[in-house]
């Protein structure tokens, strides 16, 4: 069943009130009010689709009576009835009042019907989105706290099982024992890993950026220090120079993932190439900028790979075993925090990354 639809009719005129209920009673709600100020008592208690206004009246006219209209609610459909001669009032309705539609005086039934319907349609389409919309913003923070829930239950577990597998080894010297306990270990760091990897990729692609003050030196001691407890980097040379004079502003946890992922990448192209391994990581800030870069002198990346390298599951090697999410979650962070990614590689020479992005101290909360 349609609903009706609710239209309030403000004149200062009665009998054009009367006119405009008697004609158009039989397809619509009709409410009337004399005056501006009566028309903003019911429009605060009561739910109206359209809104149809004279220009001209006493106290508040039609155009004025619209702006205070937009700020108690928004939402109805504005729609103006005019002169020929009040163009001027019409363009300051169409900028202040935000009126859908001006119509001449003296009106006609069918131009006016068609025009309330319209409205109307307007109204139900823009509340549909706006439900739409609340129903989105509820479900991100719903899968915000779901997705953290998730990483903390499942990370518990498995650090109980590491833990539990580095005693045992403590107590027994048989090695296919230890070499049991051995895979266990492996299993329980790859599932870690990937717990972290589909963090980074949530963080990276379906959340807002939360803007903070970034000290670069201290986020570079912290992930390289978490890297070397996470990898045997014996052996390589990690070199860091951060240069930041002044205050930059971003999102610390999307900085983490193209770090991490940088890293990460970095590394594991070393696997082949043992002798005299590094990494670099070069940060500068400059001005409204930080230029991050993360270069390595590992295996590169095959010219004909590098085209799509950023896409979603493209692998950085024809060996390579990897998700196919580090690059891409870098590039969409930096996309994300409207910054800008280069690559430049070579095959059995290296890989330099170089982020520039900028500070987003002026949308900071």
């Amino acid at each position: 069943m349609t609903e009706t639809i609710r239209v309030l009719y403000i004149d200062d005129e009665a009998n054009n009130l009367t006119s405009f209920r008697a004609s158009l009673r039989k397809f619509f709600d009709i409410t009337t009010a004399l005056d501006a100020a009566e028309g903003l008592e019911l429009v605060t208690s009561q739910e109206f689709q359209v809104v149809v206004a004279d220009q001209r009246m006493p106290g508040l006219t039609g155009v004025e009576f619209f702006e205070q209209l937009t700020k108690i609610n928004p939402d109805p459909i504005r729609i103006l009835l005019t002169g020929y001669s009040d163009i001027v009032s019409v363009i300051d309705a169409i900028n202040k009042g935000e009126v859908y539609r001006f119509i001449d005086k003296p009106w006609n039934l069918d131009q006016i019907k068609n025009a309330i319907v319209n409205a109307a349609e307007i109204y139900r389409t823009r509340q549909e989105l706006k439900e739409k919309t609340e129903r989105l913003e509820k479900i991100q923070i719903e899968m915000n706290q779901f997705v953290y829930s998730l990483s903390h239950e499942l990370r518990g577990p498995l650090m109980s099982i590491s833990g539990v597998s580095k005693l045992a080894q403590m107590e027994v010297d048989e090695p296919i024992i230890l070499e049991y306990f051995e895979m266990i270990d492996s299993a329980t760091t790859k599932l870690d890993d990937f717990i972290y990897k589909m963090l980074d990729f949530y963080r990276s692609t379906k959340m807002e950026n939360q803007i903070t003050n970034i000290d670069f030196k201290t986020i570079v001691e912290q992930q390289v220090s978490a890297y070397r407890e996470k990898w045997d980097l014996t052996g390589f040379n990690i070199l860091s120079v951060i240069e930041q004079q002044r205050e930059f502003f971003s999102d610390d946890a999307k900085v983490r993932v193209i770090l991490n992922n940088l890293f990460s990448n970095a590394y594991n192209f070393h696997k082949e190439l043992k002798d005299n391994p590094w990494i670099k990581i070069e940060i500068q800030v400059i001005d409204e900028c930080a230029i991050i870069s993360v270069e390595d002198n590992g295996s590169g990346i095959e010219r004909d790979l590098q085209p799509g390298i950023f896409n979603l599951f493209q692998r950085a090697s024809k060996k390579n075993a990897g998700s196919g999410l580090g690059l891409y979650m870098v590039k969409e962070s930096v996309t994300q925090m409207g910054g800008e990614i280069k690559l430049v590689s070579e095959a059995q020479v290296g890989t330099k990354v170089i982020v520039r992005l900028p500070s987003m101290e002026q949308t900071k909360d």
